[in-house]
């Protein structure tokens, strides 16, 4: 079957409970699956989905690996654990955090709200009018997924791998 409905939670456990299907795959379809893994894999353990008789999984990469590569703290750590060299960067809930960071990282630097693929509303900035100005836009900064801030690399080659596996 095809749904045309909105990507949220709510919608996908009503299609969940639906359907019953054997599994879901949460890592194709851009970020909005991504941000959702980890409620539904909450949903999909809870009394709720037994009650409803929703016994899927979810299939591929796992909603805590999806968190550890989203997660900055959390990737940094397995970076170190593996000696491989990241650039400067910081995370920031505010316009004096980004500022803070931006001084401690030096400018220019790459802004980006966290948990967001493929570059949407990432921008390069180069001073502190710019940082507030970019922090004062459209950049949507929540408490468990702040704005991403690092180095600027001049000259660097940026490489995204997926790997598909049984």
């Amino acid at each position: 079957r095809l749904y045309f409905e909105p990507l949220t939670l709510e919608d996908v456990i009503a299609i969940l409970e639906a359907e019953k299907p054997d599994g879901v795959i949460v890592q194709f379809g851009g970020q909005t699956p991504l941000k959702l893994a980890v409620p539904l894999e909450r949903y999909l353990k809870s009394a709720e989905a037994a009650e409803a008789g929703v016994t899927a999984k979810i299939w591929g990469t796992s909603p805590d690996s999806i968190d550890t590569a989203e997660d900055r703290d959390r990737f940094a750590e397995i970076l170190k654990d593996l000696g491989i060299r990241q650039p400067a960067n910081g995370i920031a809930l505010s316009l004096e955090e980004a500022e803070s960071a931006a001084k401690r990282i030096g400018y220019p630097v790459v802004v980006r709200p966290s948990y967001v693929l493929g570059g949407r509303g990432m921008e390069i900035v180069y001073n502190g009018e710019e940082l507030a100005q970019y922090m004062g836009g459209d950049v949507v900064v929540e408490s468990e997924h702040p704005v991403l801030i690092d180095r600027f690399l001049d000259n660097a080659t940026e490489v995204d791998v997926d790997a598909i596996a049984d």
